[in-house]
């Protein structure tokens, strides 16, 4: 049996592996190249490399491929949405444009699958009507527990154009937070050296955030954070830094300090805004109704 795939713009100098896996079936590296070397995956009915890179109207023709040793082999599963996860997600797009979307991310739930979390934003994504005929492509995460503004590509171009516009810093969120104390001043700017591992090796990074605070009554405190650098866990690790965890982190923390009964992190990704060409986009998240009931509870407003 032969089967012929015509490369569309979303693959445009993909390499030949990278697009079987995405598009054809997760397999090992290993059975791609047994398979190319059979001539049972061709480019124009020609054989080629691995490390093809696709152009437009270009056909990949398979030839009879049988994925039997796939029994054998572990491959990486992709999440199933429930029912209940499509119910849910038809309330949480904030934008659905044909290039990306905007959504509010829910709490309790990542953006990538990971080895402790299978249940992910991105597989429950591709299920969704707002995905049909195209594909969930991540530009920037948002911790598990966080809720608020994500943006998810629908294609490679715009995939690429806002991880560039992240790099050169030219997409500006805005985060809500409920901490612990009070800081020392009302606004201001945290510099900070953070740390990390690769392997054995240590990895010093520099971590920069613009605060403001809301509203405090020396117990919590309501801040307003504008990170100017991008670093994993960066406005938990400098608010514990600072002596200001926040509230419900179970990581960053400092011992014997009150915390949140629920067990929820009060931070919420508000506001996200970001040009391109000589369009504006600015979108904005809906508080959840958690982070409302603890700014109740905690007597706390945003003005």
């Amino acid at each position: 049996m032969k089967e012929i795939y015509i490369i569309k713009n979303d693959f445009l100098n993909s390499r030949l592996d990278r697009w079987f896996r995405r598009n054809i079936s997760q397999v090992p590296q290993s059975l791609i190249e047994k398979n190319l070397r059979k001539g049972k995956i061709k480019v124009n009915f020609k054989k080629v490399k691995s490390s093809y890179k696709l152009r437009k109207n270009d056909q990949v023709i398979l030839y009879d491929i049988v994925f039997s040793t796939l029994k054998k082999t572990k491959f990486k599963e992709f999440y199933k949405a429930t029912k209940k996860d499509l119910s849910y997600s038809s309330n949480i797009f904030i934008e659905n444009n044909e290039n990306f979307v905007v959504i509010n991310k829910p709490a309790g739930i990542a953006v990538q699958s990971g080895t402790k979390s299978k249940r992910n934003i991105l597989d429950i994504l591709k299920s969704t009507s707002e995905f049909k005929g195209t594909y969930p492509y991540p530009v920037h995460r948002i911790d598990k527990e966080t809720t608020g503004v994500l943006i998810v590509a629908k294609n490679r171009k715009y995939a690429q154009l806002f991880t560039s516009l992240f790099r050169i810093r030219k997409i500006h969120k805005t985060y809500l937070c409920i901490a612990l104390g009070k800081l020392n001043k009302d606004k201001g700017t945290f510099i900070d050296e953070l740390f990390h591992y690769e392997g054995d090796r240590k990895i010093k990074t520099k971590a920069i955030t613009h605060f403001k605070v809301l509203d405090t009554n020396n117990n919590y405190s309501l801040l307003k954070l504008n990170p100017q650098t991008g670093r994993k866990h960066q406005l938990r690790k400098q608010l514990l830094i600072h002596g200001c965890p926040v509230l419900g982190d179970n990581k960053y923390k400092i011992i014997n300090r009150k915390t949140n009964k629920k067990n929820l992190l009060m931070l919420h990704a508000y506001k996200i805004n970001f040009s391109i060409a000589d369009s504006k986009y600015s979108f904005s998240a809906e508080i959840p109704f958690s982070f409302k009931n603890i700014l109740k509870e905690k007597y706390l407003k945003i003005s």
